[in-house]
């Protein structure tokens, strides 16, 4: 024990200094590698006990929109992006490290065009990108002195497992999606903002996007009560953002970038 807590310590020391894609400070206590084993085996599981879509055209549509956000993020990236659609009437979508999307195929009902779905997809890929997944398992390491975490690495217990699935952003019950806190999911959305415009869609459809899942979702609750933004704060900051995000999305169109996806 003595030991493992020297090594989080000096962990901690050499790679907390990190810092997210926005200059946010990071505890990450835990190597790409590590992660993405962890989530290979997340991906595995759900795929195993979520239905997955066979529909030919739904799958085209949403691996047209993966692929033109995936490819704005650096040459030859887009090839290691693995996306599945699931059946599920959530509107949501989830992406992991290692490079693994999973769209549910209710988020079509909520995400009316190919650049509100681009605006989730780009969403969930920014988590990633910002390594908020990382942060999320180091907390739960220095909370848990690694142990539990050390355990769910070596395939231990179910508990263990759940564990693990929250804190990648998925819940003990297979396709429930836990939130991540209110600053990565901020970051998330003005990151995920820039990468959909790079990618040459439309940013403007983010506001809309996020209209509409305010409109399905009913009454929310108050922004302090919620790990989410508001549904007036998200898109406040998301406007104040937009002047460099249309930039980049205009420049991305004058070096060809025009997404076609259709549903």
């Amino acid at each position: 024990m003595i030991r493992l807590l020297t090594w989080l310590g000096l962990t901690g020391f050499l790679l907390a200094c990190t810092t997210s894609p926005l200059g946010r400070n990071q505890l990450i206590l835990v190597s790409d590698a590590q992660l993405d084993q962890m989530s290979l085996s997340a991906f595995q599981q759900i795929k195993q006990e979520t239905p997955v879509s066979s529909d030919r055209r739904v799958n085209t549509y949403v691996s047209c929109v993966a692929l033109a956000v995936t490819s704005a993020l650096a040459a030859n990236s887009a090839d290691r992006w693995e996306v599945t659609v699931f059946r599920s009437d959530q509107a949501n979508a989830f992406a992991l490290p290692g490079g693994r999307i999973g769209v549910f195929d209710g988020l079509l009902k909520v995400a009316e065009n190919q650049d509100q779905l681009a605006t989730v997809i780009g969403h969930e890929v920014a988590h990633v990108l910002a390594r908020h997944t990382a942060e999320r398992v180091s907390t739960s390491m220095v909370a848990d002195t690694g142990m539990q975490l050390l355990q769910i690495a070596a395939g231990a217990s179910s508990p263990a497992r759940d564990q693990l699935f929250g804190l990648l952003g998925l819940g003990a019950q297979v396709g429930i999606l836990l939130p991540f806190n209110r600053a990565q999911e901020s970051e998330a959305d003005l990151v995920g903002l820039d990468l959909m415009a790079r990618a040459g869609f439309d940013p403007r459809q983010s506001v809309a996007l996020w209209n509409n899942m305010a409109k399905a979702g009913g009454a929310q609750q108050p922004e302090f009560l919620s790990t989410h933004p508001s549904g007036t704060r998200r898109i406040q900051d998301l406007q104040g953002r937009m002047p460099l995000a249309l930039g980049i999305a205009q420049s991305a169109k004058t070096q060809g970038r025009h997404p076609q996806c259709q549903r």
